[in-house]
């Protein structure tokens, strides 16, 4: 499928993103392109409609070369509640890889939660940490991403 002129992109924070593959068939359906952000750490090939950008170890490269390099209406997919608000404050969109739309709405909630289990960590508690990645888990995605890239490209 010809990629649509919208303007409008998908960068994945990928390196350890489990639903890249969904993330390359939902583009395909949508002709929306794709940057896939990853450090040299992992290896990711570039298909049609897919560029691969690589980037150094560090640990917040990824979340730093998309930061740097979103544009106002694109969609961001990653896990990093942190990356997550930068992209809303630039007027951009965000998804987890669960389906979770962030939002003006829960993205200050997250982001406390984050800071308390980290608090916690810090001063030697144990917090839980994510739930297993299920098949249910990557439904969800491909029906939430859908369904907001369709969303996005109705108001262009």
């Amino acid at each position: 499928m010809e990629a649509a002129d919208t303007g409008m992109r998908i960068l994945v924070d990928a390196d350890a993103c489990p639903v890249k593959e969904e993330i390359k068939k939902v583009a395909g359906k949508t002709g929306v392109p794709v940057i896939m952000v990853s450090s040299y750490d992992h290896v990711l090939r570039e298909e049609e409609g897919v560029r691969v950008v690589r980037v150094d170890r560090g640990k917040e490269s990824a979340d730093l070369y998309i930061a740097n390099h979103l544009r106002a209406g694109d969609l961001v997919i990653t896990q990093d509640y942190g990356l997550a608000a930068l992209v809303l404050a630039k007027r951009a969109y965000a998804l987890s890889e669960r389906g979770i739309v962030y939002d003006s709405e829960n993205i200050e909630f997250l982001l406390d939660r984050r800071h308390i289990s980290a608090k916690v960590r810090r001063g030697g508690g144990k917090t839980k940490g994510p739930k297993k990645f299920t098949a249910e888990d990557r439904a969800t995605f491909v029906e939430k991403c859908l369904k907001l890239l369709y969303e996005l490209q109705e108001k262009l």
